[in-house]
């Protein structure tokens, strides 16, 4: 069902729009996206050099080619070109504002696009007083506040390399992600508040220093009451500034002169030169370092945040992230488009669901992101924010972490109307970016992702590496893409990246999403493949469970998990529920099992049905089915996922006790 149609105008008022216009002036003639996508992922070389020359990318010294072998994994892209991510990023006009930052620990911060060059500047200067330089790495246990943004672009602006924890994960997490990277520097608070509750992280952070031998200076960020006796202010390291000026605070959008020369005060680096570390959840084994380029972040977050995000100089980005999450890595990215930031530090609910409704109409955010959970969640307590709230700049809410029910879209179609397009998308870590999604030419259909993005040749294959349509099947992607990892910190063989991404088929990329397209390209993410139920030989999805039993009234959350027979029986098929209030009787069960049975299949009525006071999630809103079902199986907790990883940390107590 379309909820949302291709908006009329939408060749003469989007970016993707004028992208289109820009691309037929130069022979490239396209009807609509499935066309604009064929070409995207069948000419590597004539789409992403077309990207880099539409959003104005500027090469220090020029590439050989695009991509001369397309074979993965060990893609080459732009060979010999280099560039730095940060000098991309700090072009907007002087007197406008770049980062807006509200806080529950402190009062509402703005820099403009000079205030942001001159602490880039200042941190980078300082930076490298402490010795810092290209290849070294600088970790921040840091919140979601400007200083982080600073550090993390000075740093790139040096081409040392970034990683950052939110200051809610413990010292082991943080020792077990930082440590594989052996940092020389680490940026620090002493503590925060969330919500109203004081949260002192002293302790962690001595901790933490004593599990990281190669850190040589500590810088503290003064963030709450707290002080740090025996490290570096954040102001010293800031006392001093050097020529930091951007290059085109056009972007090259808007003056298609050719661009400026070199400009003092960034490092050119390759184009897969590191350009940060993101770790994986750690809900699978140890965390995995997965090291991310200048140049496929630049690219990839220019074309998604430009063509599918639909970000302009002007616009203003509002997505809650914690600095753990991939998806903070792409707020920061709304740089590069010369929209405005917002960031978000502190308990998003507090004190209400409102609270970032509020702030959205505060900023004017054009774009405002948000998990499928709290969009669910503001259904569920009657919200109703565009009557509430003056949020008419509002063109797009963004959605992802975890599938969205039909319900959660037909809930912002008719709060906000077909003028605001629910954008609702899935991708990860690995990539930095979406895999699939919408954007302003595609239509919008209840309950499903509107396609692949562009430049992502997503597929869904059977067992036997054959793509299938109208089925589930292991969401793979079949041509590279820029930011496809450089690596794994510490992987010198590259054993390890191969086995995770392209041991299932062999020069495929598998993802570990279970998927399945209609004929349309529409797609439809039923969950982790490694955490699908296998009933008798047939393979149904989790999220496909949760859409059902969750839309009950009497339902929270929930969770299911299959603990397989051994001897190829249909196994046991768990669920658990937390009630909203009451108990779990027998008319409840019946509700339940009836509910499933009627909308899905007789294979999804659950052999037992469970009451648990909550669902173990981590702290970007992934269920945990597959750390549960390992559990169940006997494993011990500590050997399944890190207490901080969970964002309640008493979550699987219930699972623990019953093991």
């Amino acid at each position: 069902m379309i909820l949302r149609p291709v908006a009329p105008d939408a060749r003469e008022t989007t970016e993707i729009g004028r992208f289109l216009a820009w691309l037929a002036d130069r022979g490239h003639a396209f009807d609509d996206y499935a066309a604009l996508h064929r070409w995207s992922v069948t000419d590597l070389d004539g789409f992403w050099s077309s990207v880099k020359d539409f959003f104005g990318v500027h090469f220090h010294s020029p590439a050989s080619a695009v991509v001369p072998d397309r074979r993965m994994p060990g893609t080459e892209w732009f060979p010999g070109a280099t560039l730095n991510y940060a000098e991309h990023a700090l072009g907007g006009p002087a007197d406008d504002v770049a980062v807006i930052a509200y806080s529950q620990t402190r009062e509402r911060t703005e820099l403009t696009w000079a205030a942001l060059r001159d602490q880039v500047a200042r941190a980078r200067a300082g930076l490298a007083r402490l010795g810092v330089g290209r290849g070294d790495r600088v970790v921040a246990y840091l919140p979601n506040i400007p200083e982080t943004v600073v550090a993390y672009l000075a740093t790139a602006s040096l081409g040392a390399i970034w990683a950052s924890c939110a200051p809610e994960f413990g010292a082991r997490s943080v020792v077990d992600r930082f440590g594989q990277i052996e940092p020389r520097v680490l940026l620090t608070v002493a503590g925060y508040r969330y919500g109203a509750k004081d949260v002192d992280r002293r302790a962690e952070v001595a901790e933490i220093r004593a599990g990281l031998p190669t850190v040589e200076h500590v810088v503290h960020v003064p963030y709450g009451d707290h002080d740090l006796p025996d490290t570096l202010a954040w102001s010293d390291l800031l006392t001093e500034s050097s020529d930091i000026r951007a290059f085109g605070p056009s972007r090259g959008l808007r003056h298609p002169e050719p661009p400026k020369a070199c400009v003092p005060g960034f490092e050119p680096v390759g184009f897969a030169h590191p350009l940060c570390v993101l770790f994986s959840s750690g809900t699978t084994g140890k965390p995995k370092a997965i090291v991310h380029g200048h140049g496929g972040i630049l690219l990839e977050h220019l074309k998604n945040h430009g063509l599918s995000w639909d970000l302009r100089p002007g616009d203003r980005i509002l997505w809650f992230s914690t600095t753990a999450w991939m998806m903070w890595n792409a707020l920061v990215s709304g740089l590069l488009t010369g929209a405005s930031i917002v960031l978000v530090d502190g308990n998003p609910l507090h004190p209400d669901l409102a609270w970032q409704w509020r702030l959205a109409a505060e900023t004017r955010a054009t774009l405002m992101g948000a998990s499928p959970g709290f969009l669910m969640a503001c259904r569920k307590a009657g919200l109703d924010p565009a009557a509430s709230f003056d949020l008419t700049a509002l063109r797009q809410i963004g959605a992802a972490g975890s599938p969205l029910p039909a319900e959660g879209y037909h809930w912002v179609r008719d709060v906000f109307g077909a003028g605001v397009l629910l954008n609702v998308g899935s991708g990860g870590t690995d990539v930095c970016s979406g895999i699939v999604q919408g954007g302003p030419l595609q239509p919008v259909l209840a309950g499903e992702i509107s396609g692949p993005c562009l430049g992502v040749d997503a597929k869904a294959f059977d067992v036997d590496g054959t793509t299938v349509v109208g089925e589930l099947g292991e969401l793979v992607i079949t041509a590279p893409m820029p930011s496809m990892p450089v690596g794994f910190w510490g992987d010198d063989t590259g054993s390890r990246y191969r086995d995770t991404y392209f041991s299932a088929y062999p020069g495929i990329w598998r993802h570990g999403d279970w998927i399945r397209f209609g004929p349309e390209g529409s797609c439809v993410i039923a969950g982790r493949s490694d955490a699908t139920l296998n009933r008798g030989g047939v393979r149904l999805g989790t999220a496909e469970f949760y859409a059902v039993v969750e839309e009950l009234p009497e339902i929270d959350d929930s969770l299911v998990v299959h603990l397989e027979d051994p001897a190829g029986g249909n196994g046991d098929l768990r669920l658990y529920v937390v009630l909203r209030d009451g108990a779990l009787d027998a008319p409840l069960r019946e509700k339940i099992a009836t509910a499933l049975k009627s909308a899905l299949s007789p294979r999804h009525v659950p052999d037992t049905i469970t009451a648990v006071p909550v669902i173990p999630r981590n702290r970007t809103g992934k269920k945990l089915e597959l750390p549960v079902k390992k559990l169940l199986l006997g494993a011990r907790a500590d050997d399944v996922v890190g207490k901080d990883v969970l964002a309640d940390p008493t979550a699987l107590d219930h699972f623990r006790a019953r093991a």
